[in-house]
């Protein structure tokens, strides 16, 4: 269990939620009591909850004991997690055994497959660590040589801090939406791998290079973003506007990206124009 980052999971959370998202039987009347912090307050959380409001006090100053599923499932309902954000929440309070290195299976065969039928749609496989781990030839046609680049390199975040916003940006009021999603997918990460020093030095380079990666990762933000538009220049095909669409595979810990265009746009021609280049 680690308290430290559970009550700081809560206490972020709760100061998400606004007064109006809730009944107005568990917040305070207007003018009882100014409020000085966002969001709501712990007793207001523990009355959701159905717990003491000194019980409640204790896990946000890491000083609880280990909570029961049955509580855990009282905070989730009273914070309104998302299902990602409660299995993060379980294992933050070591209701979940983290993973170990024998949990990181290779890549099926059937994901190969799935990659090879997707033809002209650029995609790729990658881990939690956000490792390439497999791509189709669309892809290393759009983005890079993956086959060429060192194992180490072979990363979305390394890429991302090593093509910058020279090849990859996104559109305006989307600005550090690809950090802050990296921030969620390997904070839920370092969870399940608490022991995984490579993962570690990974969030420190971010972090170093990105402050919407450190806001990310400071806000306990772990709720997946399926879908990113961005805008990639390539070198022979020009400007195009892209669908970066991302799906968990069942029964893995690996990731399917895919990068789609708006069926009739120029970039969907563009698209259409991969299997070509070369020839």
């Amino acid at each position: 269990m680690s308290r430290a980052e559970l009550a700081d999971f809560l206490r972020r959370r709760r100061e998400t939620l606004r007064p109006d998202q809730v009944p107005a039987t568990a917040t305070h009347p207007p003018g009882r009591r100014a409020r000085r912090t966002p969001g709501l307050r712990r007793e207001e959380v523990a009355a959701l909850a159905g717990m003491s409001v000194s019980y409640y006090e204790r896990l946000e100053q890491a000083r609880a004991p280990r909570p029961s599923p049955e509580v855990l499932a009282a905070l989730g309902t009273a914070l309104r997690l998302t299902a990602a954000e409660r299995e993060h929440l379980a294992r933050l309070a070591g209701q979940v055994p983290p993973g170990t290195d024998a949990d990181r299976a290779p890549v099926p065969a059937d994901a190969h497959r799935l990659l090879d039928r997707l033809g002209p749609i650029p995609a790729y496989l990658v881990d939690e660590r956000q490792d390439i781990v497999a791509w189709n030839a669309a892809a290393a046609a759009l983005i890079i040589e993956f086959g060429l680049l060192p194992a180490e390199e072979r990363n979305i975040v390394r890429l991302s801090i090593r093509l910058g916003d020279a090849r990859c940006s996104a559109p305006p009021g989307a600005e550090g939406a690809f950090a802050r999603q990296s921030a969620a997918r390997l904070r839920a990460a370092s969870v399940r791998y608490p022991a995984d020093r490579v993962l570690g030095e990974l969030v420190n380079e971010f972090a170093a290079h990105s402050p919407d990666f450190t806001a990310g990762w400071r806000d306990h933000d772990v709720r997946p973003r399926p879908t990113l538009r961005k805008y990639l220049r390539h070198p022979e095909l020009g400007e195009l506007e892209l669908d970066c669409q991302t799906l968990l595979l069942p029964g893995t810990d690996l990731q399917l990206v895919m990068y789609t265009a708006e069926p009739g746009s120029p970039s969907a021609a563009a698209l259409a124009r991969l299997g070509t280049l070369g020839e």
